[in-house]
């Protein structure tokens, strides 16, 4: 199952019901009937727009019939984007000032500035920046070449992480860190650190770069030579330069990558008479291979050992993220700490590092470590009602007993809502029935300025509205971002309610758990499609539905999938299903629902039984990880909404027995 509610999605039944409310509203007067009929059929047309976005001559057309509506900015956006290459800076200024802060301006110049940075053109791209707020990694980095090349070196600071990076990154990442490589704001430590990176990860070309960044001369033919056989050179390897020193790493991390459990019985003979600092990279190497590839060669002890022993140089944000969740994993409660501590400023002040800090700090002997631990509980319980929060308030016996906040928008909230253009765009669209790349782009956009004003009058104006069109996904988009003012209805909806809890109880499941997955799962739109096939509220897929109807003596029918009492019996019955097989451990069967239940087994500790907490933070998939925690988060809140009392979310995540291997 894959959680993916981005996907472009259609709800047919309540354009319909929108559509009659319209109609049956200018029975108020006949001239706002006919103002409205005006308004639909010019808004209307942005459905011919998008068909006509490569013509200029109907483009234009369209800009001048439509200069009036919510959504006339598009016939010139699409004109622009058409040829954005060559487009003068002037004309993506000019737009942006005229549609300030608008999600298609936005768009518009972020995309110019990485078009730019493509061409080499720097000086052109320098002038839109100011009109760029929300960037993604690849518009991040193309951002940064633009500042670097215009003057701005110290920008550099700021990407560590792109500098460090040896997965498949945007190629305006990559062209990042090679600018990065000739300045002189990288240290020779910096440099070293991207050097064993590149080669752990075996990027020949990279690391040949990187290293003579430093005067290291490493020759493409011998690392081709050690890649056919790492562990044969391993075996004979000189030790006594860099260059060696480099070749061996390279060797142990094409090695590693290979044969696990060899590599990490090669590194400590291998370590021997290196400089300190050599010995900690090689053993970082193993490490970190052991630590990425444990949807390989699962759960190993001696991939912790490796990490604590290369701890003294500095760890990357993922690779200090990494020696946390196998320390995690194992209960190593001072490696946790040390791997917290490795973590830059920003990235240990996260709820969840904070949390591991408390879980560990308590585990030691002395009274201001406890004390520690208590201190940052009780900070973490009172600022939220997130995953980890609610698990700090467990460890301090809060019970989660919160009256469910109901805020209601004013008739102010709601007059302002039908005057906020933002709004009025993802609404005008939604009502056509548009392309919901661009529905939703706009409301993001429409949520996230109202966001950062921290409105929470016009967010709650916003769900409400959307929660009474049947609009769950966007509803609950808005909802979850009010600061002050929260109404849990619209955070996490209801819909379905009698199916819902009819179903799960015939299917011997808590129905707060069934909502809480199906939330997570398509937030409630019963259209939503993954690109793995999986569909409806409770993303089934085809074949999980088939073995389903068969189980219930049923014969398969696709189509009936999209039917909400369809897609909730199976989806209810399959929770159950796996929950059988997963010894009745909710965290267990949340975790095989998204994976599947032979990966969730898997996972399952060897020697003993292991906390809930604990095994779902050392989940090597980062969706299935998220997943299990969001799902368990939702079913605390819908454990209130559905009158179950009193929420302690430990109590839904048992402890996690031993694998069986019948």
């Amino acid at each position: 199952m894959q959680d993916d509610i981005s996907l472009v999605r259609e709800n047919v039944l309540n354009q319909k019901s929108i559509k009659k409310n319209k109609i049956t509203s200018c029975v108020l007067g006949l001239m706002a009937c006919a103002s409205l009929q005006v308004t639909q059929a010019v808004e209307e047309q942005f459905n011919d727009v998008l068909r006509n976005a490569n013509n200029p001559a109907l483009l234009e057309q369209y800009k001048y019939s439509m200069q009036n509506d919510a959504l006339g900015y598009y016939p010139e956006y699409f004109s622009l984007n058409s040829n954005l290459a060559f487009q003068p800076p002037a004309n993506i200024v000019s737009f942006a000032q005229r549609y300030p802060q608008s999600a298609m301006a936005e768009k518009l110049a972020a995309d110019y500035v990485e078009e730019k940075v493509k061409q080499a053109d720097f000086a052109n791209a320098q002038p839109v920046l100011a009109y760029v707020s929300n960037p993604d990694q690849a518009e991040s980095c193309a951002m940064a070449q633009v500042r670097a090349r215009t003057g701005d070196s110290l920008v550099f600071a700021e990407f560590k992480d792109v500098w460090l990076a040896t997965n498949t990154q945007p190629e305006s990442c990559n062209g990042l860190g090679r600018l990065m490589l000739s300045s002189p704001l990288m240290t020779t430590e910096d440099r070293q650190q991207r050097l064993y990176a590149q080669l752990r990860a075996g990027q020949s070309g990279l690391a040949i770069a990187t290293a003579q960044s430093i005067g290291v001369n490493l020759s493409l033919a011998q690392l081709n030579q050690i890649q056919a056989n790492p562990l044969n050179y391993l075996w004979t390897a000189p030790k006594a330069n860099v260059q060696d020193y480099a070749y061996l790493v390279f060797a142990l991390g094409r090695a590693a990558d290979t044969d696990l459990t060899s590599a990490l019985q090669t590194t400590p003979r291998l370590a021997q008479g290196l400089p300190a600092n050599v010995q900690k990279y090689l053993y970082r190497t193993v490490g970190y291979i052991g630590g990425t590839t444990v949807m390989k060669n699962n759960f190993n002890r001696q991939v912790l050992e490796s990490l604590d022993a290369s701890y003294g140089v500095p760890f990357s944000a993922e690779e200090a993220e990494i020696y946390a969740r196998q320390a995690i994993r194992f209960g190593a409660w001072e490696s946790v700490i040390r791997a917290i501590d490795s973590m830059s400023v920003t990235q240990k002040q996260e709820d969840r590092w904070q949390y591991w800090l408390a879980r560990a700090s308590e585990q030691r002997n002395d009274r201001q470590s406890k004390k520690t631990a208590e201190e940052i509980f009780k900070r973490l319980a009172m600022s939220g009602d997130d995953y980890h929060n609610l698990l700090a308030k467990d460890h301090i016996g809060q019970k989660y007993n919160d009256g469910l906040s109901q805020e209601q928008p004013s008739s102010n909230d709601m007059q302002r809502l039908n005057q906020d253009i933002h709004f009025r765009r993802a609404f005008a669209l939604k009502n056509i029935n548009a392309n919901a790349t661009y529905t939703n782009r706009e409301w993001n956009w429409a949520v996230r300025q109202a966001y950062l004003k921290q409105d929470d009058g016009l967010l709650l104006a916003a769900a409400q509205r959307a929660t009474n069109m049947g609009w769950y996904d966007r509803a609950i988009y808005a909802a979850d971002r009010t600061k002050n003012k929260h109404n849990y209805t619209y955070r996490y909806a209801t819909p379905h309610q009698a199916l819902v809890v009819s179903h799960s109880r015939n299917a011997g499941i808590d129905p707060a758990w069934a909502y809480g997955l199906m939330r997570q799962e398509s937030r409630f739109v019963s259209a939503a499609r993954s690109h793995v096939g999986a569909g409806g509220l409770m993303q089934i897929m085809p074949g999980t539905a088939k073995q389903v109807a068969r189980q219930m003596g049923e014969t398969y029918n696709p189509a009936a999938l999209s039917d909400p009492n369809t897609n909730i019996r199976y989806g209810t019955y399959y929770l159950s299903m796996i929950q059988r097989q997963l010894s009745n451990n909710p965290v267990l069967a949340t975790a095989g629902y998204n994976a599947g239940p032979n990966r969730a087994k898997r996972w399952q500790p060897d020697d003993r039984p292991l906390s809930a907490d604990q095994y779902t933070e050392a989940i090597p998939l980062n969706e299935t990880r998220d997943y299990v925690k969001n799902v368990m988060t939702n079913a605390v809140h819908y454990g209130r909404l559905l009158g179950q009392g009193a929420q302690v979310i430990e109590s839904r995540m048992p402890v996690v027995p031993t694998r069986s291997f019948e």
